[in-house]
């Protein structure tokens, strides 16, 4: 699900920043509006969770049936769900996912961009007030992951209840063994909004917060390296092709 994702995301997100500012250059890039990061984050991230997304429900679902097993493959789980829901199954859970990826990718992005922002000017700031003549405001490797790992930690914690009530959405009807527990239940929630109306009046925020740590402790860090390598790949790509 992830090399899909990142691979489409990424490739789009670089289109839309070469359209807004004119040039295909990282540098240039840096310089558009946090609103222009932002929208261009937000897209992006529509247009991976379109491409991959049989792969995240596929995910979820091999999660969330436990043991013993229902589905042994992810080959038996794609068979089973095109059989019984058709090829609309694999995109069960959709809309909100599309309604979390909005406000998720285009914060992550848009929040990167402006911690990088804010840290080349501290670098600027700092090379300037030094005894050297010439500033120097660019990134070090670790700059960069702080930035990236800040960024993911600030969209996970606003967007988190978004992801708690698409997931909820992906496993409706999922079938379990007796020895686990009972068959989920279809169409538990009318939409989105009744999702998020009834988890917090019967679980409270805690409900709506439900698996927050582990959920930050592994996007966070995954958006930090993700961003790391998308810079050097990117960079070292620029270097020998121009």
């Amino acid at each position: 699900m992830v090399m899909p994702y990142t691979a489409i995301q990424f490739a789009v997100l670089h289109k839309l920043k070469t359209f807004a500012a004119g040039s295909s250059k990282a540098e240039d890039h840096i310089h558009l509006s946090p609103y222009l990061s932002y929208i261009s984050g937000a897209l992006a991230g529509c247009t991976a969770t379109v491409g991959s997304y049989p792969f995240d429900l596929l995910r979820t679902i091999l999660a969330s049936q436990g043991e013993p097993k229902v589905y042994p493959t992810m080959r038996s789980a794609f068979v089973d769900i095109t059989r019984t829901r058709g090829f609309r199954g694999l995109y069960a859970g959709l809309s909100p996912t599309l309604v979390e990826i909005v406000p998720y990718a285009g914060l992550q992005f848009g929040t990167y961009d402006t911690f990088k922002r804010w840290t080349m000017a501290w670098n600027h700031h700092r090379s300037s007030t030094t005894s050297f003549t010439s500033t120097d405001d660019s990134l070090s490797s670790f700059q960069l992951f702080v930035c990236g790992l800040a960024a993911g930690t600030c969209a996970k914690l606003v967007c988190h209840p978004l992801d708690v009530v698409k997931k909820r959405f992906q496993i409706e009807g999922l079938q379990r063994h007796p020895r686990y527990g009972a068959r989920v239940e279809h169409h538990a929630y009318k939409n989105m909004v009744d999702a998020l109306r009834r988890i917090f009046q019967v679980e409270g925020w805690a409900g709506l917060y439900k698996g927050i740590v582990p959920s930050t402790v592994k996007a966070a860090p995954a958006g930090a390296i993700t961003f790391l390598a998308y810079e050097f790949t990117s960079d070292w790509l620029e270097s020998i092709l121009t």
